[in-house]
C-alpha cells in the first residue's frame, strides 16, 4: 500500500480553529467550582461499603444485560449473514437476487442506534431486561451480519467449487469450504461487538433502561461525585480487564504458536474454542434468570397513548432543514475532533514516555464514559447547543480513536522511526514520518467508518438540546407525537444510510493499492 502524507492524520483537527471561536460565547462561569470538585473527586472515590454493594448491583445488570445481547447478536448475526451472502445463494440456487434483497432489508435495523430500539420497545412492552437485551441483539445482529456475509464473499471459492463438482451436497460443501476460514473474522469481530455491547449496555441504563448506566446518571444528577467516581473506577476495571481478555484470546486462537506443531497447536486451540462456545450457553441461561429475562413477556404489547391520533401536518411543518442540519454539522464536528486530535495528541507526548501513559487512561475514560453524561457534565460551563454536544461525542470516540492509533503505532515496524531519531529527527518528527506516513491510510478509513458511527450515535446527546433530529425525536416520544417519531426515525434511518455509503466509498478509496 502507498504510504500517504502523515500531515493528512492532523487536517482534521483544524476545526480547533472554528470551535476556538464557537466556545468563548458558549461559556458561563457558574459551574467551574463543580467541575474542579468532579476532577478532585476522581482520586478520593467514595469507598462506603453501602455504595459499592449498590454500586457492583448495578455493575452486574450492566454487564449481564450485555453478555445477553451479544450472545443475541452473534446468533441472529451468523443466520443472517448466511442469509445475506451472494456466495451462499449462488452456491444453493444458482442466483445472488435473494441475498441483495435481505442485505437491503438488514439496512433498516442496522441504521436505528439501540438506543432507540431500547425507547421504543420500553413503550410497547414495559421496564423489563428484555428490553436493553433485545436493543443490543437487534442492531449488533444487523451490523454482525453485514460484517459476516461480506467476510463471506470475500473468501475464495477454488475450495467450495472443488466440493462442488465432487458431488458434495450445496451446505455440507460451504460448511467445509468456508467454515474455518471465516472463524478468525468471526472470533475477532465477535470480540469487539463485546466490548461495544458493553458500552451501550451502560448507555441504556443512562437513559432508564437499569444497570450502572442509571446510577451514574443519578449521581451527577445529585452531584455526589465521589460516588460517581466509584462507579465510574468500577466500570473501568472491568472493561480494562474485558479489553485484555479478548486480546489474550485473539493472539492464542488466532495466531499460530512459533514453538508447537502446527497441527497440534490447530487442535488445541480448536478445542479451546469448541469448549468455549459449549459454555455460552448455559452462561446465558443462567445470566438471564439470574436477571429476570423473561423472552415470553416480549410478545405481550401495552397500549400505545396517542396512537392514531396523528397531526401529520404538523410532522410535515417541523424544521427539517434546521433538523438534518443540525445533525450533519454535530456529526462533522464531532468526527473531525475524534479523527483530528487522537493523532495530534500522541505527537504532543511524543517525548514524555509517562504521559503515553496518562494519555491511555484519558482515551480508556472516554471510551467508557457515556457521551450524554459527558453533555451533561459540559452543560456545568457550556451552554446547551450544537458545539456542546459535539465535545461530547468527540471525547467518547477520540478514545475509541486514540485506542486503536496506539496499537496500530506498537504494531508498526520501528525502523523507519529509530532511523530518523538517529539521523537527528526530533521524536516528533520521528514519529510523525516514521509511523504516521504508514499508518495514515488505514487510520483515515478507519476513521471514515467512525464518522458514519457518529451520525448514528448523535441520537443520544439529544438531551442536550443539540437541535438535531436526536434532540428531536426525543422530544417527539416523550409527547408520544406517533407521527413525528415515525418520520423522525425514517429520515434518521435514511440519513444514516447514505452516510454508511459515503463512508465505504471513502475507506475504498483510502485502502485501495497504489
Amino acid at each position: 500500500m502507498k504510504p500517504a502524507p502523515p500531515l493528512l492524520m492532523l487536517l482534521p483537527a483544524l476545526v480547533l480553529v472554528p470551535l476556538a471561536v464557537l466556545l468563548p460565547p458558549l461559556l458561563h462561569g457558574g459551574g467551574w467550582e463543580l467541575i474542579g470538585n468532579f476532577a478532585l473527586a476522581a482520586v478520593t472515590p467514595s469507598l462506603d461499603p453501602v455504595v459499592l454493594a449498590s454500586l457492583l448491583k448495578g455493575l452486574w445488570v450492566t454487564a449481564g444485560m450485555a453478555l445477553l445481547g451479544w450472545a443475541g447478536s452473534l446468533v441472529l448475526g451468523l443466520l443472517l449473514g448466511a442469509c445475506s451472502s451472494r456466495t451462499v445463494w449462488r452456491t444453493l440456487t444458482g442466483s445472488a437476487l435473494p441475498a441483495e434483497l435481505i442485505r437491503r432489508l438488514l439496512a433498516l435495523p442496522r441504521a436505528i442506534h439501540e438506543l432507540i430500539w431500547g425507547l421504543l420497545l420500553l413503550q410497547l412492552v414495559g421496564l423489563q431486561p428484555a428490553v436493553a437485551v433485545l436493543a443490543i441483539a437487534l442492531p449488533f445482529g444487523a451490523l454482525v451480519a453485514r460484517v459476516l456475509s461480506d467476510l463471506l464473499d470475500a473468501l475464495p471459492t477454488t475450495g467450495l467449487e472443488a466440493l462442488r463438482a465432487a458431488g458434495a451436497p450445496a451446505p455440507a460443501a460451504l460448511l467445509t469450504a468456508l467454515g474455518p476460514a471465516l472463524l478468525p473474522g468471526v472470533l475477532s469481530y465477535g470480540g469487539y461487538r463485546l466490548e461495544c455491547a458493553l458500552r451501550s449496555a451502560t448507555l441504556l441504563g443512562v437513559f432508564g433502561l437499569g444497570g450502572l448506566g442509571t446510577d451514574l446518571k443519578l449521581t451527577l444528577q445529585s452531584l455526589q461525585f465521589h460516588e460517581l467516581w466509584s462507579g465510574l473506577w468500577l466500570l473501568l476495571a472491568v472493561m480494562l480487564a474485558l479489553e485484555a481478555g479478548i486480546s489474550l484470546l485473539r493472539r492464542r486462537w488466532l495466531v499460530p504458536g512459533r514453538f508447537v506443531l502446527a497441527r497440534r497447536g490447530v487442535g488445541e486451540r480448536s478445542r479451546e474454542m469448541l469448549l468455549a462456545l459449549a459454555a455460552l450457553l448455559p452462561l446465558c441461561v443462567v445470566v438471564g434468570r439470574a436477571l429476570g429475562v423473561d423472552p415470553a413477556a416480549l410478545l405481550s404489547w401495552q397500549p400505545l397513548p396517542g396512537l392514531g391520533g396523528g397531526d401529520w401536518a404538523a410532522t410535515w411543518a417541523l424544521p427539517w432543514p434546521r433538523l438534518v442540519g443540525g445533525t450533519l454539522l454535530l456529526t462533522a464536528l464531532a468526527a473531525s475532533l475524534a479523527v483530528g486530535l487522537a493523532p495530534l495528541l500522541l505527537l504532543v507526548v511524543a517525548p514524555v514516555g509517562w504521559a503515553r501513559q496518562g494519555l491511555r487512561l484519558l482515551w480508556a475514560l472516554g471510551r467508557l464514559w457515556p457521551p450524554p453524561l459527558t453533555a451533561l457534565l459540559l452543560l456545568f460551563v457550556l451552554q446547551p447547543g450544537v458545539v456542546t454536544a459535539a465535545l461530547a461525542l468527540g471525547f467518547h470516540n477520540l478514545g475509541v480513536l486514540g485506542r486503536l492509533l496506539l496499537e496500530s503505532a506498537d504494531a508498526t515496524d520501528p525502523a523507519a522511526e529509530e532511523a530518523l531519531a538517529c539521523g537527528g529527527s526530533g521524536p516528533r518528527l520521528a514519529l510523525l514520518y516514521g509511523r504516521f506516513s504508514a499508518l495514515a491510510r488505514p487510520y483515515l478509513a478507519y476513521g471514515a467508518y467512525r464518522a458514519d458511527v457518529i451520525l448514528r450515535e448523535s441520537v443520544v446527546v439529544g438531551l442536550v438540546g443539540a437541535t438535531g433530529l436526536g434532540s428531536q425525536l426525543l422530544e417527539s416520544l416523550s409527547s408520544f407525537a406517533w407521527d413525528q417519531l415515525l418520520a423522525l426515525v425514517a429520515v434518521y434511518a435514511l440519513l444514516t444510510l447514505v452516510g454508511e455509503d459515503l463512508s465505504d466509498r471513502a475507506r475504498r478509496r483510502w485502502l485501495q493499492a497504489a
